[in-house]
């Protein structure tokens, strides 16, 4: 009886406990806590805007049976339908008024044909449905536009470029109009789709997505066509980490202090650029940089990640090199900072300055422009380091240290067992 009813008392202490803990985690949950650097900032709407090409080309009947326009037009209804709630979708035309032949005026025939916001179906509906195929192609006019029609806000931005054709007003590069935009730093990713693209316009959209981060996708059917806008509308409505720009400096001394986050920055070719990072003793400071080749680049480059004191002596370093086409080239490092033993806690918790140093070994041909300078993504973080300074090395094999000397003890204990094995049984045939 006694034994029953101090079961009962421990099950409701427990149940008590349990209930306790779920309406604390409840708490926590609910109450808002701020956004760090690069993490998603909540109720940022993500935009996106079609920018759909109506030049005289897309009059061409070719696709299922049915012109380019009107493919474009059915894709555009059925991928309408389907837009989340809380994206908001924009569209813009480019060729869409102007069917004359001066080249002047051809060439700033783009028109935001649906507004930027929150998705009237049946009004975008009816503005697709008034479009026909008219005029120029204006591609880089058209990015600038939408550009600017997405500015504002913090969240997720893109731009849905639908072309059959490059561009017809040279000499405004479009390669470099998107360049321009990704140097603005407004997390703006433009996504190209072509419709029966020849090389020329494969080559000029690839350059517009590589340039922004962006996709291009080769388009040879209507259900391509809407699957393909679809999913990167749906992409849009995922929220993401959005790097916090920054600029680095020509030295420590002067560097932008980061805390934990993911930033974003521009580098010239070959230049180097500073940061500052305060790590605690007890902390392990874990930082990677990622440099896109957006343009052509000469083979054989790299990129450096150098973590340094105030002083200039070397902690530690992480380099990457490639020879050839590569679009991303990675590299990080780590470095732990043991705790302090010390009785005065202000030198016990006393913080270490430690300069990160972002170099590249890029270079380019004579006819390829340099400025803006390449995409630089930084991530950093600081974490509880391991108890003892020596974990973190391990003379450079990790906590996988034990691992290899087991095998060599090992090793050394199966080579003698199968020596004696062989001294044994040649003495047993000699005997024989």
């Amino acid at each position: 009886m006694i034994t029953r009813t101090i079961s009962k008392r421990i099950t409701r202490r427990r149940l008590a406990a349990g209930v306790c803990g779920l309406l604390a985690a409840m708490a926590v949950g609910l109450s808002p806590t701020p956004a760090s650097a690069g993490e998603p900032v909540p109720g940022a709407a993500p935009k996106v805007e079609l920018t759909l090409d109506v030049s005289g080309s897309m009059r061409a009947r070719d696709i299922d049976g049915q012109s380019r326009m009107a493919a474009a037009k059915q894709a555009f209804n059925e991928v309408l339908d389907a837009v989340p709630k809380d994206v908001q979708l924009g569209i813009r035309t480019l060729g869409a008024t102007y069917p004359g032949n001066d080249r002047q005026v051809g060439c700033k025939d783009t028109k935001l044909l649906y507004p930027v916001g929150p998705l009237d179906r049946t009004e975008a509906k009816t503005a697709v449905a008034t479009l026909a195929p008219t005029g120029w192609t204006p591609i880089g006019p058209a990015l600038q536009a939408a550009a600017e029609d997405l500015k504002g806000g913090d969240g997720q931005r893109r731009i849905v470029l639908i072309t059959d054709g490059e561009d017809t007003c040279q000499p405004l590069d479009p390669c470099q109009v998107a360049r321009d935009i990704a140097a603005q730093g407004i997390h703006l990713t433009v996504d190209t789709l072509g419709l029966l693209p020849d090389a020329k316009t494969r080559s000029q959209l690839s350059c517009i997505a590589e340039a922004t981060g962006g996709t291009y996708t080769s388009v040879q059917h209507t259900n391509q066509l809407r699957d393909r806008v679809h999913q990167l509308v749906n992409r849009t409505a995922h929220r993401v980490a959005t790097p916090v720009k920054v600029q680095g400096a020509a030295e420590c001394a002067s560097a932008p202090e980061l805390k934990p986050g993911l930033y974003n920055d521009r580098e010239k070719f070959a230049e180097h650029r500073w940061y500052r990072v305060n790590v605690k003793p007890g902390q392990e400071l874990r930082a990677s940089v990622s440099i896109g080749a957006d343009r052509a680049v000469n083979n054989d480059y790299g990129v450096l990640l150098r973590a340094s004191t105030q002083h200039g002596r070397e902690i530690v370093r992480g380099s990457e090199a490639g020879d050839g086409r590569t679009d991303v080239v990675s590299t990080g490092l780590r470095y732990a900072k043991s705790e302090v033993a010390s009785s005065d806690d202000a030198t016990k918790d006393a913080p270490e300055t430690v300069c990160l140093q972002v170099s590249n070994s890029f270079a380019a041909g004579p006819s390829v422009k340099t400025e803006p300078g390449l995409p630089v993504e930084l991530a950093v973080d600081l974490v509880d380091g391991p108890h003892n300074a020596s974990d973190v090395a391990s003379f450079g094999l990790g906590r996988g240290w034990w691992l290899l000397g087991a095998l060599v003890v090992a090793g050394f204990l199966g080579g003698l067992v199968w020596g004696w094995i062989s001294r044994w049984r040649i003495t047993v045939w000699r005997t024989n």
